[in-house]
């Protein structure tokens, strides 16, 4: 579903132009490549020929993604001609193969997990559902790509005895949560429930969750609500209260903690320092799921949207910023917060 209740039409479009200026710019980048002969080292964009801008691979993904979920809100942009010909220039069969190829190599399966899996399976079902004339050929293209990654996540969950709660890319929660939503809207039934399966054994049995903890300081996620958010989607309405009044039982008498004031940004150049703008998205996004399971008369409505809306006016003037320490990829949590 979406809510464009605050992502104006002027907004995204200067998420579209932010999008634009870094999704084929290959410096300055990050590289995380295993190097096992003197020929691996090479540039992004040999490694990488769909995803190689953005500075790092995961962000170039979820470039694609907001350009093409900003298409399906705002089909008119003024952006429109400029992103399908981005898009049209990355997303080739042949780029796709060479990407798929690189995570086929052994020395690369653990690359990206899962944060850059789950933004990439994100990535498909944005095509797979867009009405763009393009988007049938982009899908075609993808495909491959997107049964590798399948493929790598369901060989990697079956393993995975502990869940990672951390407040940045290996977050399970997370990356599962992406996944669920990825599995429902492709239809691979399959795929669902082992990510149904495997979010329950990790999360059903969480209680009195240490809000006093959060936030560490380079954070872009909320480990303990990106708990939440992902079991009020396992669960059905009865079963998750059931769940989250265990899981945080302070919240009965509306105390949100340290979750309701937004996280203070010091220095939005330094760019882990710049990750709390991206927590204070995250924040948003995972609150406003949990008040979408909540019964209508529910004593914490009040907080937590109140909460939600602090949280999202903090972090929107961060997202434009002029540094492509923050540039690269707060558009992306921006544009998922607000739709």
């Amino acid at each position: 579903m979406t809510n464009a209740a605050y992502l104006t039409k002027d907004l995204a479009s200067s998420f579209a132009q932010l999008a634009l200026s870094g999704i084929n710019r290959e410096f300055p980048a990050i590289s995380v490549n295993v190097l096992t002969l003197e020929q691996d080292l090479k540039t992004p964009k040999s490694l990488h020929p769909a995803f190689y801008g953005c500075f790092d691979w995961h962000s170039s993904v979820h470039t694609h993604w907001l350009l093409i979920r900003l298409l399906k809100i705002y089909p008119d942009l003024n952006e429109a001609v400029e992103i399908k010909k981005a898009i049209n220039r990355n997303l080739t069969p042949a780029n796709l193969l060479i990407e798929k190829n690189y995570f086929e190599n052994n020395e690369n399966r653990s690359f990206e997990r899962m944060y850059g899996w789950a933004w990439f399976l994100t990535l498909s079902a944005e095509i797979k559902s867009s009405k763009e004339p393009n988007a049938l050929e982009w899908y075609d293209a993808i495909k491959p790509f997107e049964a590798c990654i399948v493929k790598l996540t369901e060989d990697y969950l079956k393993k995975l005895t502990y869940p990672i709660r951390c407040g940045f890319h290996p977050n399970t929660a997370f990356a599962l949560t992406l996944m669920l939503d990825y599995s429902r809207e492709v239809k691979n039934a399959v795929f669902e429930d082992l990510v149904i399966s495997r979010g329950i054994q990790y999360f059903s049995g969480d209680k009195n969750y240490p809000i006093e903890y959060e936030p560490s300081g380079e954070d872009f996620l909320s480990p303990g609500l990106c708990v939440a958010d992902l079991m009020r989607r396992l669960l059905n309405k009865e079963l998750f209260l059931q769940w989250f009044n265990t899981y945080l039982p302070t919240l009965a008498d509306s105390n949100l903690g340290k979750w309701k004031t937004p996280v203070h940004i010091v220095d939005i150049t330094d760019g882990r320092l710049g990750h709390l703008v991206g927590l204070n998205f995250n924040r948003a996004w995972t609150l406003k799921g949990i008040l979408s399971a909540l019964p209508a008369n529910d004593a914490r409505i009040t907080p937590l949207k109140e909460a939600y809306n602090q949280h999202v006016t903090a972090a929107i003037p961060y997202v434009i910023s002029g540094h492509y320490a923050g540039e690269h990829w707060l558009g992306t949590f921006a544009t998922y917060c607000l739709s």
